[in-house]
């Protein structure tokens, strides 16, 4: 497919004016293709050649001004526009377009559960081609309107409130100006819960399967609705700029949302099943909080070019958190924004695929596609945060009002942000934003203590280029209560640092960045290293003690903490830890890096011990039932590092876990994969444990079992499964790769690390970014830490032309698999 690069973008807009599309869909051909039709109105400013983008399976006609064009001049996936003259035009183009199974374009699903079918689209980037013909740029803004034939039966949901006009044909109120990328279509039999705010009709959409589950949940998932909206509506002086406001729960969907202008189209996996913990709910939270943020930040005001997908990205993941902790029962959510995400943006930020978060070099739609990452929502949202720190929350948001009121409906650059905020404050923005958005990296702060007795001064190591304003807290140990820490002062430094910082005694613990404001790795003195050895639980606050567990986490990754130090203070520290976010995100990293990446193959019996004692301790600590959040993830854990079957093969046949929790669907799962694993199971037990939940995800979950299970052929029929017959869904294919590596297992499946990539780079030539996002994230053997890996992936890089988006999950992985290698080394 030929991608737009931002030469051709920028002359096609400075040609055309777009104005409507009228867009005819019939969903009523068949199983595999759908019909299209669209009429484009548009203004040509003068004379000149431009080009429309479609991908039909077959394109019937097209006519311009009702002249009819040739459509075998259609190239790849663009049709010329030749000749048109300084005016009005009409484009009508009537195609047959393909249904996808890899959550592109217009994605088709059948739930294996009662056999009904689901359509969605997902039309970002560049698949809006898959589904219409389209002007496919974000700055050629245009009113839709769309008209869909479904079956009697269906429902259809669109960007604007739908009417049933009978006959299966339902028509969709015009939208505002919008972005191509931004028309959304939603159709099957859905299950809907409705409800209106303030005015305005709002509505909660799912599969039929999961009615009881999400009418469970639907007075949370709507209070937080309403409370993320009234909020907004503080903020924000520009309201709401849709006539509605539906979020539909999508099956097989490759993102966790996306912010579709009046649907917001989710990840089904939101509808709950089985038993969450609080923390996963405010991810939950999070997500509704970060899509409507985008109403405005990416929806009304546009990003021009791809190069500032941070406007919308960064935004929504700043206004998510932060609102959320100001709005709702979910007071502590920059906690696990900082143990979470934050790692997710350090990691990212470290390889070499590195970039800034405002980039200048993005010049096509493919380069686009790969900065969607830990920089563009969690390094971006970490600058935004201290932006605020260092401008001023009252500033701030009056620089993004006048953003707002300068740029709604319509398109907006850095520049048009940063003269925005320029317009509200005397500070020197435009520096800020260079120093911050135009660089890569992560700086590093490292404390010196100098003097004696009670007279000691603070000098701050600057490791990096951008200035940062953090606190200082300074920590004493409380002597009435041993191993706990007492705040004595938490102080701000400017960074760079001028002048040595008087601190007085001498504290049992200085940390830099207290209260994680800036983006910063953090190092100890030695003293206050030694306190956080044997007191970090001890921290009073839980954002302090996920600054602390970051620190130690950053500090193993560059080679300055051995593992199993790390693993010691998680055996020493996380049995009293309180709150989940941390408990979730240290064991994550202890069991998934930590035991399965660096520490040697001789050293991970030991490791995986560690983990299933400090397990076992938490289960113990959570038997009076107070504590049911932090025992599902102690039980989740054990499960996934259980080095003997008997103990959770008792669990799966009794149905639970003695004084709980009961295994629902997903534990059941989880125990039958680790069993496979194990090779405790067997094909018979899958298939049963299938027929006992034959829903789509207990398809996943066989899958999963199945391609884990020791056995010579299972692996074959797992790989072929894989690369071979192109029949997974994307949601399939993931399954099957998480559960074909398998640490247990490396000799077993040895001779396919050389094969993996011959493989990978086919399938993603054939299958496209979403299946090559797949293969480079689950199917990369990431257990193989051997420089054999690493010369194989090299050779792989330079020899085999992989696409765009598996040549960026490769380069990723092969400095992580470089770094698990250094951090082994004594």
């Amino acid at each position: 497919m030929s991608v737009l690069t931002r030469d051709e973008a920028q002359s096609r807009a400075k040609l055309l004016d777009v104005h409507r599309y009228t867009i005819e869909l019939d969903l009523t051909t068949g199983d595999e293709t759908f019909g299209s039709t669209t009429v484009i109105r548009f203004t040509a400013r003068s004379a000149g050649d431009t080009f429309v983008e479609l991908r039909p399976t077959a394109l019937h006609s097209v006519t311009l001004d009702g002249e009819p064009l040739d459509p075998d001049t259609l190239d790849d996936n663009r049709l010329p526009l030749p000749g048109l003259t300084a005016g009005d035009h009409e484009l009508r183009v009537r195609a047959d377009m393909r249904y996808s199974t890899t959550g592109e374009g217009m994605h088709r699903f059948t739930d294996p559960t009662d056999g009904e079918t689901y359509l969605y689209t997902q039309l970002f980037m560049n698949d809006v081609q898959r589904v219409f013909a389209a002007f496919d740029q974000p700055d050629l803004k245009a009113v839709f309107e769309l008209t869909v034939k479904a079956p009697e039966t269906w429902t259809v949901l669109a960007n604007g409130i739908t009417e049933h006009l009978g006959d299966g044909r339902w028509q969709a109120a015009p939208t505002p100006l919008v972005s191509t990328y931004l028309v959304a279509v939603a159709a099957g039999p859905w299950h809907s819960v409705r409800t209106e705010h303030q005015g305005l009709p709002f509505g909660l959409h799912c599969r039929r399967s999961l009615a009881p589950h999400l009418d469970a949940d639907a007075d949370e998932l709507l209070e937080i609705t309403k409370q993320c909206y009234d909020r907004y509506h503080e903020k924000f002086e520009e309201p709401y700029p849709f006539d509605s406001y539906d979020q539909a729960f999508v099956p097989e969907f490759n993102a966790g949302a996306m912010e579709n202008p009046g649907l917001v189209t989710f990840r089904d996996e939101f509808v709950y099943r089985s038993a969450v913990t609080d923390t996963e709910r405010q991810t939950r939270a999070m997500v509704i909080a970060h899509e409507m943020a985008h109403m405005w930040f990416g929806d009304l005001v546009t990003l021009q070019w791809w190069d500032d997908i941070w406007l919308n990205e960064s935004f929504a993941e700043y206004m998510g958190y932060q609102t959320l902790t100001e709005a709702t029962r979910y007071t502590d959510t920059w906690t696990d924004f900082g143990v979470v995400r934050k790692a997710w943006g350090y990691d990212a930020d470290q390889r070499p695929s590195t970039h800034p978060v405002a980039p200048e070099n993005v010049d096509d739609t493919a380069s686009a596609l790969l900065n969607f990452d830990g920089i563009s929502y969690a390094k971006g949202a970490s600058a935004l945060r201290q932006l605020v720190t260092w401008l001023g929350e009252k500033d701030f948001l009056a620089g993004i009002n006048t953003h707002f009121a300068r740029h709604k409906f319509a398109n907006a650059t850095l520049a048009d942000f940063i003269d925005s905020l320029a317009a509200h404050t005397d500070r020197d923005v435009h520096a800020w934003a260079d120093a911050w958005l135009r660089t890569t990296g992560v700086d590093t702060l490292t404390p010196t203590l100098t003097g004696s007795n009670g007279d000691h001064t603070l000098t701050v190591d600057h490791h990096g280029s951008r200035p940062h304003r953090v606190a200082v807290g300074l920590y004493d140990l409380d002597l009435a209560d041993e191993g706990s820490l007492t705040l004595r002062e938490r102080i701000e430094v400017d960074i760079p640092q001028h002048t040595p910082r008087p601190l007085g005694k001498r504290p049992a613990l200085l940390l830099l960045n207290d209260g994680d404001l800036t983006y910063t790795k953090v190092r100890f003195d030695p003293a206050s290293f030694e306190t956080v050895r044997t007191s970090l639980s001890g921290l009073p606050d839980p954002l302090t003690r996920a600054v602390v567990w970051n620190a130690l986490r950053d500090a193993v990754r560059d080679g300055d903490l051995a593992p199993t130090a790390y693993l010691e203070a998680a055996r020493a520290h996380l049995p009293k830890e309180t709150d989940l976010a941390l408990v979730e995100g240290v064991l994550a990293f202890a069991s998934r890096q930590v035991a399965d990446r660096y520490v040697t193959p001789e050293q991970r019996p030991a490791a995986v011990a560690t983990l299933s004692a400090l397990c076992r301790d938490l289960i113990r600590r959570t038997e009076d039932g107070d504590h049911p959040g932090l025992r599902l993830i102690a039980v989740r854990h054990f499960i996934e590092g259980a080095a003997h079957p008997d103990t959770i093969a008792a669990w799966l046949a009794d149905g639970t876990v003695p004084g709980g929790p009961e295994l629902d669907p997903d534990l059941r799962w989880r125990v039958l994969a680790r069993l496979a694993v194990l090779g405790a199971t067997d094909e018979s037990a899958i298939a049963a444990e299938l027929e006992r939940d034959p829903s789509a995800t207990g398809r996943e979950g066989a899958a999963r079992c199945r391609a884990a299970l020791p056995d010579a052929d299972a692996k074959e029929r797992a790989w072929t499964a894989m690369f071979s017959t192109d029949s997974l869904s994307n949601y399939l294919f993931t399954a099957t790769a998480q559960g074909f590596w398998q640490p247990e297992q490396a000799d077993l499946v040895a001779a396919y690390v050389p094969r993996f990539y011959e493989d990978a780079v086919a399938v993603a030539a054939r299958r496209g970014p979403a299946i090559a996002d797949a293969a480079g994230r689950f199917a990369f053997p990431a257990h193989a830490v051997d420089p054999d890996t690493l010369r194989l992936g090299e050779h792989c890089l330079t020899h085999a032309d992989p696409t765009p988006a598996l040549r960026r999950k490769l380069i990723d992985q092969l400095d992580d698999l470089s770094r698990a290698l250094r951090v082994r080394k004594p």
